[in-house]
């Protein structure tokens, strides 16, 4: 069996732990830094904004439609088909001093300038943030929840030191994935949340099967110290974590390319965390475990008392 494990112990991945430990370091504070200083870019969904609907007696094209908005002061604008192909959706977020009708009278004034046709001003309403601060407190507070609840779950099912690893994981891919979005200015809105959460799925999944491996290998194989063990579980889940994040980003770069502006960030922000998560599950979980001096004698399972005598005939 050793033989056999050994064999498929190619890349040395723990022997480049101390350089990915740097790069990872590296980013975080970059992200941090960025995310102290310049923040993120909300949109409505955070900010709330003017709400602008319009007709056309033909069918418009988005992009030019985004192109006149953003040539008269409106480049945040969010444009989108809305019933039918002839009717837009038009979001912007809050100007400080200048009122919605000031701002939706503008935007009309432009696209009727613009258009071919008649243009048809339907409505105009002024949305609130669909995330407000009491929303943003219990999301916080789920997540911390969500952490904690993982640590044990972890602990439990494999060690403590485990544990630790994968919420070191975790951390690391959020915080990347939010200073991304914080160091390129792109908007952050619900849908890139909803990435956010989905990436944290992704990256304890993969993280799991990757730790059970490591367990199973630290009870199979009696020779080695913890550093070889890692290394062969790694290489042995490498086709396994390859083959399920190549798939994933295929249909991700598809909704990226194809799916349109108004999911561009969602499917950005699941690309980036599909690929942060994959390196995280290697060696930020990994190579915690490791630093915190995780043993095989920490996983090999309990012997129960009398169990020898209860195997006597």
């Amino acid at each position: 069996m050793h033989q056999i494990l050994s064999a498929k112990h190619d890349i040395d991945f723990m022997g480049q732990r101390k350089l990915a430990m740097r790069v990872s370091a590296t980013l975080i504070v970059i992200s941090l830094i960025s995310l102290l200083f310049r923040g993120l870019t909300f949109g409505i969904d955070f900010t709330g904004g003017t709400l602008i609907e319009v007709g056309y007696e033909q069918p418009p094209q988005l992009e030019q439609v985004r192109k006149v908005l953003a040539d008269n002061g409106f480049a945040e604008a969010q444009v989108q088909q809305f019933g039918t192909p002839n009717d837009l959706l038009i979001r912007l977020a809050p100007r400080e001093g200048v009122k919605a009708a000031e701002l939706s009278d503008k935007v009309f004034a432009a696209l009727s300038q613009a258009a071919d046709g008649k243009v048809e001003l339907r409505r105009v309403e002024f949305v609130g943030p669909q995330v407000g601060d009491e929303l943003t407190e219990d999301g916080a507070l789920a997540v911390l929840v969500a952490l904690m609840a993982i640590l044990m779950y972890v602990a439990v099912r494999f060690e403590w030191r485990f544990a630790v690893g994968s919420v070191a994981a975790l951390v690391h891919d959020v915080t990347i994935t939010l200073g991304f979005f914080s160091v390129t200015g792109l908007e952050f809105d619900l849908t890139v949340l909803a990435a956010v959460l989905a990436v944290i799925g992704y990256s304890l999944n993969d993280t799991i099967v990757v730790f059970d491996r490591i367990r199973e290998n630290f009870r199979k194989i009696r020779k080695g110290d913890s550093e070889r063990i890692i290394n062969i579980s790694l290489n042995q889940t490498l086709s396994r974590t390859l083959v399920t994040s190549l798939t994933t980003l295929l249909v991700l770069l598809a909704l990226f390319f194809l799916g349109g502006e108004i999911i561009h960030n969602f499917s950005l922000a699941l690309i980036l965390g599909i690929v942060v998560g994959t390196y995280s599950s290697i060696y930020v979980a990994s190579t915690t475990a490791l630093a915190l001096g995780v043993s095989k004698a920490d996983l090999m399972p309990v012997q129960k008392e009398g169990a020898q005598l209860d195997d006597l005939p």
